[in-house]
């Protein structure tokens, strides 16, 4: 078990700047008018989790999660999302140090495809996977209720 206390998004959909959320003790929501971002916020935390299908995330290919950029604001050639778990039980693979707070970040550039990090050390997609699953959560668990699935 554990708590999410953060989520970073940078250059992630319609996040063109690096935007912090802290979630504190308690129900979080996120509010606000039809195209604001709302289920983009859900989506960065599928996807640092390792959502691999771009149809989940309501894309066309990976690299489309990436900011396309505006009028005013270029586009970007990166996506970073990070996401601070708090009290975390689970097994961290490799030779990855205990710690309170976990830190899992991933990143995706370009034409060139995705990275992951935990508590700033590279690992594998699998490794990220595997961690949430055997914590009973995961990019597409029953806790992660996504855009349509609400009647």
């Amino acid at each position: 078990m554990f708590t999410v206390n953060k989520l970073k998004i940078s250059g992630f959909k319609s996040f063109a700047h690096s935007t912090e959320l802290l979630i504190k003790d308690g129900v979080t929501g996120v509010i606000g008018p039809n195209g604001c971002g709302k289920s983009n916020v859900f989506e960065a935390i599928q996807w640092v989790m390792g959502e691999s299908s771009s149809k989940s995330l309501r894309s066309g290919s990976m690299d489309e999660v990436i900011f396309n950029g505006t009028q005013q604001v270029p586009a970007k050639n990166f996506a970073e999302v990070s996401i601070e778990l708090d009290n975390f039980v689970g097994e961290l693979p490799g030779n990855i140090s205990k710690e309170k707070k976990v830190v899992i970040t991933r990143t995706l550039e370009r034409g060139v495809g995705s990275f992951y990090k935990i508590n700033n050390k590279e690992v594998r997609a699998k490794e990220v996977s595997t961690m949430f699953y055997d914590s009973g959560s995961g990019p597409r668990s029953s806790s992660i209720i996504s855009q349509g699935n609400i009647n």
